[in-house]
């Protein structure tokens, strides 16, 4: 093997392996803590030295993730790897006397890097120049919250202000968000344009009262032309932190300055917000992003593998979006582990290697077939959303699936009537048993219904 193909096939190891830690951790500790680490792989892959910006993130990352990381190469590389973790190297060796002064402002720099921000209070826009309008995949999945993103994009302090968008882990949400001030930027250079996660809002805000620097902290975020703040149920509990975020809602409104925000749940289902703040949150547009439907799954796998320079065949595409349904990230994670080993064994992209790269996930999925797991899948299969498992629509095309899946929850977990019933958007337990005996009486009459049933039954069963 050639110094570059080791080279290649090592770095591979080490992405496969943040991004599987992308899928374990919660987006802000894996931004914070991982994204930024960089790593070194030996040719033989014994060892993998980790590079760390600064003393103290060294100690917390080998406390906090050492193991974990350590866990993940191993099983991803088939064997124990060594890790060890040093200090990024910086670019120049200063001897003799000034060796001593490059010490002292090596650690002035630390602690500068993990308590302020490093550019004079200008705050930075935080925008993934990658996350656009153009690297998102399109589906009917998160057609209209692109729509309105685009919209905002275009026309800021318009319409759709402020645009609250909402829906589970890994969908996209964020992408959305950063494609929004990417485009705006692209069209206006000069605009103020701050993307964050709620939780630095919360620990700005805790800075400022520990230090008297409102004045500054209203400079900062009241002036804003574009606010884009993910994951916003994190202020449930924060008063002051609440009170601070609904004065520069109003600040920037009154400028007809824009606000986008994400959460895991709708504006009214958000716990612990206070009553006008929610109302604040719905008083623009909410629009939900679903899981991606099967096709849309199929696409993001195709375009992913093309991006990382490899083709990824139909059928393997097909393979593994039925496999991995529940959002964009695991699809990614999916797609790295089948990249990393095809290049490991230098063996072409099949359905049987992706099944072999993937053994882990699908025993874990053979073993746990959940509720949700069954929703997703009868969704998929009669192109209804999953939102209509939980939904009051009564329409027969709708009404048939969520009766099947209610029929296959009962069959294949270990679930009670009225815990069905609970995740079916709160129906009675009679209604679940109606479905139950229903389609447990047709399937032995009609050969086109239990025909659906056994597909359904080996696409969940693997």
């Amino acid at each position: 093997m050639t110094d570059s193909s080791a080279h290649d096939i090592g770095q591979s190891l080490w992405q496969s392996c943040v991004d599987q830690m992308a899928q374990e951790l919660p987006e802000q500790q894996f931004n914070t803590w991982i994204k930024p680490l960089t790593a070194h792989v030996q040719e033989d892959f014994s060892k993998v030295t980790i590079f760390v910006a600064n003393r103290f993130k060294l100690d917390w990352v080998r406390a906090q993730y050492g193991s974990r990381i350590a866990q993940m190469l191993e099983r991803l590389y088939g064997q124990p790897v060594q890790i060890e973790l040093a200090i990024t190297p910086r670019e120049t060796v200063i001897r003799g006397q000034n060796a001593v002064v490059a010490r002292d402002l090596a650690l002035v720099e630390d602690i500068a890097e993990v308590g302020e921000d490093r550019n004079g209070g200008i705050p930075k826009n935080r925008l993934n120049s990658m996350l656009t309008f153009d690297t998102l995949v399109e589906g009917t999945a998160n057609r209209m919250a692109r729509a309105a993103a685009m919209h905002v994009a275009t026309m800021p302090g318009h319409l759709y202000n402020p645009l609250f968008i909402y829906g589970g882990v890994g969908l996209g949400k964020t992408h959305l968000m950063h494609a929004v001030g990417n485009r705006l930027l692209a069209d206006k250079p000069g605009a103020r344009i701050l993307y964050i996660h709620a939780e630095q809002f919360v620990s700005d805000v805790v800075k400022a009262y520990q230090r008297k620097t409102f004045d500054e902290f209203k400079d900062r975020y009241h002036s804003l032309d574009l606010l884009l703040i993910d994951d916003v149920q994190f202020f449930a509990n924060k008063d002051r932190t609440q009170e601070e975020f609904f004065n520069a809602f109003e600040a920037l409104l009154a400028k007809k300055s824009h606000i986008v925000m994400t959460s895991d749940t709708y504006p009214k289902g958000l716990a612990d917000i206070h009553e006008r703040l929610v109302s604040r949150f719905d008083s623009g547009l909410t629009v939900a992003i679903e899981p991606p439907e099967l096709e849309m799954r199929v696409a993001i796998l195709i375009n992913k593998a093309k991006a990382e320079g490899s083709e990824m065949p139909e059928e393997v595409a097909f393979f593994v979006a039925k496999n991995v349904r529940s959002n964009v990230r695991e699809l990614e994670g999916a797609l790295r582990k089948i990249l990393a080993y095809s290049r490991f064994n230098q063996k072409e992209i099949s359905i049987a290697l992706a099944r072999e790269a993937l053994r882990d996930l699908l025993s874990i999925q053979n073993r746990q077939i959940s509720v949700e797991n069954i929703q997703k899948t009868v969704a998929d299969y009669f192109k209804i959303k999953v939102a209509d498992m939980y939904s009051k629509k009564r329409p027969a095309s709708i009404a048939r699936p969520r009766q099947i899946a209610m029929y296959l929850a009962k069959e294949l977990t270990q679930k009670s009537l009225p815990e069905i019933g609970e995740l079916f958007g709160g129906r009675d337990h009679t209604t679940v048993l109606h479905a139950v005996r229903k389609i447990g009486g047709e399937r032995q009459q009609m050969t086109e219904l239990n025909q659906q049933l056994h597909v359904l039954e080996q696409t969940l069963k693997g």
